[in-house]
């Protein structure tokens, strides 16, 4: 269903300003038995709001229909990524002085990667995460973990069973909520009088400056700012009072630090500032990207299309969401690129959407040593070509699609 309303503000004034076309789901893999029949497919646009300075796709989808019995992301699957979440989980035991009378909640808790570094130091917590098979990962090591949505209704009900949430730890799902005003007033109505939320996100800032479109899809219903978190706070009586950066995360990840009073620190004011003053809150800083990103897609196609009439053979590493995103939008399909390759032993065996290239392990680049490998997960970079230093030296060669095709 098409949106016409900012999900946020209720503005009508919504300005598309880049179109990926009509994609299928980008985590719904296929069964090989399945190729042949159609797939679902969703037109992928883009927008910005003036009123809440936030940018957002233009299409719902159902929620049931991307993060339940499709979604196939586990976190544990990312060395760098477990090591950034064990640093978030000790930084808030010693600054919020946590121990066995407090409670962190995370929100889309995914398989415990995270909640599992406070049960180890004694701290009670529940994950939430709609996901049934994360959340039975989750719980078979320990981490308690309700396999439902959250909101305000769930928030109440939890309020009413007597929790209140010292720490609410939200990563990655800012984006991935269709309604953003009812998950924003739950966080409120469960967080204590002092206590603080984290929330992490991909910065929309980075995906704009370095071209990161495959970063776009059905999943990520929003692309946030600093600008537009602190406008989202507020609307619902909650203030953004710090802002820290971790520029080798998902292509660059901002965390925003919440809580009921209002207490910005410096580096909160100096980021709203610079957004202010690099225009992230007008219509103009969007509306060249579309320009750009045509040119990524036309570019990384001459490259392939380059390498294969040399008789070079490719494949891909990461069946992650923004790698369905990118062969789709690009139209790279098995003829460009022969297969993928991923660590998730849950993705092994299908095939991704769209382009149906087979999904396999990576130790099959051993095997067969493709001449090169398309990065479709840039966002692990340097982990993935650390990992495979052995095809590297065998002469293999990787390929970074943004923000502009090149050969490492």
């Amino acid at each position: 269903m098409r949106i016409t309303k900012c999900r946020a503000s209720g503005s009508e004034d919504l300005r598309p300003f880049l179109d990926l076309g009509v994609t299928p789901l980008a985590d719904a893999l296929v069964d090989p038995a399945d190729v042949a029949a159609a797939e679902a497919r969703f037109p992928l646009e883009l927008a910005f709001c003036p009123e809440s300075a936030l940018v957002q796709i233009t299409e719902d989808v159902p929620a049931d229909q991307l993060f339940v019995d499709n979604y196939l992301y586990f976190s544990s699957f990312s060395d760098h990524l477990l090591e950034h979440s064990r640093d978030h989980a000790l930084g808030l035991i010693k600054s919020r002085r946590l121990g066995s009378d407090s409670l962190v909640v995370e929100l889309a808790s995914n398989d415990g990667y995270l909640l599992k570094n406070f049960v180890e130091a004694g701290v009670p917590v529940l994950g939430i995460d709609p996901a049934p098979g994360q959340a039975a990962a989750a719980n078979e090591i320990g981490v308690p973990t309700r396999a439902e949505f959250f909101g305000l209704d769930m928030a109440s009900q939890l309020v009413a069973e007597g929790h209140r949430a010292d720490v609410i730890i939200a990563n990655n799902v800012f984006a991935h909520i269709p309604d953003i005003n009812d998950f924003t007033a739950g966080m409120k109505a469960l967080l204590a009088d002092d206590g603080v939320i984290t929330i992490e996100n991909p910065y929309v800032r980075d995906l704009i400056d370095h071209c990161e479109f495959d970063t776009i899809y059905h999943e990520h219903f929003y692309y946030h700012s600093c600008t537009s978190i602190d406008r989202q706070m507020r609307r619902h009586g909650l203030h953004l009072n710090d802002v820290e950066y971790f520029p080798d995360l998902h292509g660059g990840t901002l965390r925003w630090h919440i809580g009921h009073r209002h207490d910005p620190s410096k580096t909160a004011l100096r980021y709203l500032a610079n957004e202010q003053a690099a225009g992230l809150d007008q219509f103009e800083y969007y509306e060249r990207f579309a320009a750009r990103v045509e040119k990524v897609r036309h570019d990384l196609r001459e490259l392939l299309n380059d390498l294969r009439s040399q008789g070079c053979r490719v494949a891909a590493y990461g069946a992650a969401a923004k790698g369905a995103t990118l062969l789709n939008y690009a139209g790279i399909t098995t003829d460009l690129v022969e297969y993928v390759v991923d660590r998730n032993i849950h993705k092994q065996g299908l095939c991704m959407p769209g382009t149906h290239q087979p999904i396999l392990d990576p130790t099959v680049l051993l095997e067969r040593q493709p001449d090169y490998v398309l990065l479709l997960a840039w966002n692990f970079r340097n982990e993935i070509v650390g990992q495979q230093a052995e095809y590297v030296a065998r002469g293999g060669r990787f390929i970074v699609p943004v923000p502009t095709p090149e050969v490492i």
